[in-house]
This record gives C-alpha cells, structure tokens and sequence, in this order.
C-alpha cells in the first residue's frame, strides 16, 4: 500500500518540526514548503494526499493558496486542512469560503491533529477509489460502444438463448419438485436435482466467461499488461489438468502429448484458461475416438503451443470472421457456447506479447498454436 503524503505549508519551520513529532508514530511521508508561492511550484514533484495550510503567511497567505489549488480541476480534490491562530467565526468562516475541507486552531493539539488527519486521508482514499471505479465504468461502456453491433445482434440473440436453456432448466426443476416431491422417491429427487445442477454449473460457467472477456477488453483498452508473473509449463502438470477436464467428454484416451516444458511470462490463471479454451474446443467439434494432439516446443525464445484436431474443420472464411459473439454452424452441429472462448485465448495471447495462428481444412482437421514469451533458455 502507498504511503500517504501529506504536505506541510507554514513559514515557521519550528511549526513543521511540532507536525512532524505529533505524526512521528504514523506511516506517513510528510514534505516542506516556507511559502505559498514555493509550494505551489512543488505540488507537481510531491501530488499529495493531504495539505495542512497554515493561514497567516508573508506574501501569498493561506487563504489565498487555498483558492488557488480548489480552483485547479487538477488539485482541488486533494483535501486541505487550514491551521490557524484565528478564533473568530468570520475568520473561520473565510477559510471554509476558500474551500477548506477542515481546519486545526494553534496551537496545535497532538491528538486532534492525528484525528483530523486520519479522517481527511480516509475521505481522500475513498476518493481515489471511486475515481478508479469511474475509470473502470468508462472503459467498460466505451468498450461496450465499440461492439454495439455484436451487443444488438449477435449476441443479443446468442446470449439470451444461452443464458435461458439453463435458466429454464433450474425453474423446471423447481417446478417438477414443487408439484410433486411428496410422491416422488429420493433417487428421482436426486436425479432431478442433478439436472439443476448441471443447469446452474453451465450458467456459471457462461458468466465467468463474459466477465472475463469484458476484464481482457478493459485490459487493453488501458494499455496494460497481464502482470509481472513467473509460471512454470509442467508436463506433468499439463497433462494431469487435461486429461481431467477430457475425462468429462469421456475423451481422455483421445489426448496425446509431446511437451517440451519452459517457464512462462505468465500468471498460472491465464495459462490455465488458454489450454482449458483450446483442448475444450478440440473435444466438442471433433469425434471420440479421433487424436487430439498437444504439442509444445522452443523456438527464438517463444514457447509454441499448438492443439491439433481432426474434426469439423473451419473455412477460411470462418477463421477471418472469428469475433467474440458468434459460433459457426450452431444449427447444424448443436453444442452450448456463445463463442466466446477463442476471442477470449486472442486477447490473453495479445496481452502477454505472444502469437495466434490457426490452420484448418473444413470438415478435416483444424490446428492452433499460440506462441507465449519464456524467461531464461
């Protein structure tokens, strides 16, 4: 957590010294200016947290700073507390004209300067807080903006029919219970349930993938990265993790490996999602029974990953048109899903300076492979 700074404006610098030894105790980096005019020049360098004023100053005194920085889109909502030696309510009320957040009489009290301090600080950090949430709520309505069209179209229809199948799954269930579980044994009741079960996994599922587009999106909106992370490509780990996740298709037989292992400038959650995308797209649109080769090996300083199937193929067309809202063929070929994952594997791909390609003959085979920076050789 950063430590607060909190800036000090008094010609006195024996007052300064009686600050610094009231807060001495606190996690807080506390900076100097003798005047109005130098502190103005130094808000830049210091972009405080807090401003303790001091009223009564040669040349440019604190009232006159004060109005100056509430004034300042840039400053003015950096909270300012005015500490003064005046007592009368128009000079109390003066400092409260020019913007003053709170103010402190001389001399000063140890305890009520802590006090005042500590809430200031709070007031400023829920500031920042909800700037930062402005920021976010911004990008994420920009972003939404951008993809008006796939929000009205695509997936307006896609993801009202996904989120309805599962939806309409769990009410039926509810139904089917409340209507007749006095008459229905435990074994059907748990089969029932089973059904709900599934619904709601497959409904969470669905969710999580969305948010997580809308996070990659906002992502590279504010031109960041993935984090600074260090994730070991364990074979064995590799093939545990996928060998489990095909077993649901009763596919894990299907999966062959040849895995050259390297370390990745990659948190573990990312990866995690860029195999999980990729090997769960291969087990749908291929048949059980046919290979699903996972490869992996170094080249020029890049792990290439790729996952190789021989099932329904993709046109060049299809490739060119891949986006975040549409699956191909859904008619035809009936599987659950908005298309969503291999926008979400480009954009993870993106993020951690890697590569994505895909090679696919229609109704024959199809490969992907990502290319992900390594640390060391």
């Amino acid at each position: 957590m950063t430590v607060p700074l909190i800036f000090v404006i008094d010609d006195e610098p024996d007052n300064f010294d009686v600050i610094e030894t009231f807060l001495s105790d606190a996690d807080y980096q506390l900076n100097y200016a003798a005047s109005g005019q130098e502190a103005l020049m130094l808000l830049n360098t210091f972009s405080p947290d807090l401003i303790l004023l001091d009223v009564m100053m040669p040349g440019l005194d604190g009232i006159e700073v004060c109005q100056q920085l509430k004034a300042s889109s840039q400053w003015q909502a950096i909270p300012i507390i005015m500490v003064t030696a005046l007592t009368s309510k128009e000079d109390l009320s003066r400092c409260l004209e020019a913007g003053a957040d709170d103010f402190i009489s001389k001399p000063v009290n140890r305890f009520e300067l802590r006090a005042r301090v500590k809430s200031m600080l709070r007031i400023k950090q829920q500031y920042d807080r909800i700037q930062e949430f402005s920021v976010i709520q911004r990008d994420t309505i920009n972003i939404l903006g951008q993809n008006l069209e796939e929000l009205t179209g695509n997936l307006a229809f896609s993801l009202s029919h996904e989120l309805n199948t599962p939806l309409n799954g769990i009410i039926g269930v509810i139904e089917v219970l409340k209507d007749n579980i006095q008459d229905m044994e435990i074994t059907e009741v748990r089969e029932i349930l089973s059904w709900a079960d599934q619904s709601a996994n497959r409904l969470n599922e669905l969710t999580k993938k969305f948010l997580l587009y809308l996070q990659l999106e906002i992502t590279v909106s504010q031109q960041k990265d993935l984090g600074a992370a260090q994730t070991q490509f364990s074979a064995a780990d590799i093939k545990m993790a996928l060998a489990i996740h095909a077993k649901s298709y009763e596919r894990n037989e299907d999966l062959k490996f040849e895995l050259e292992e390297a370390n990745l400038s990659l948190p573990e959650k990312y990866l995690s999602i860029l195999l999980k995308e990729l090997v769960d797209n291969a087990l749908k649109y291929s048949a059980c029974g046919t290979e699903i080769q996972i490869k992996s090996q170094i080249i020029d300083g890049m792990l290439n990953i790729s996952i190789h199937d021989w099932g329904r193929g993709m046109t060049a067309y299809q490739i060119s048109r891949i986006d975040a809202f549409r699956q191909f063929e859904r008619k035809e070929h009936q599987q659950p899903g908005i298309g969503i994952g291999l926008k979400i594997v480009m954009k993870i791909v993106q993020l951690a300076g890697g590569h994505f390609s895909i090679q696919s003959v229609y109704k024959r085979e199809t490969k992907v492979t990502i290319s992900l920076p390594i640390i060391g050789n």
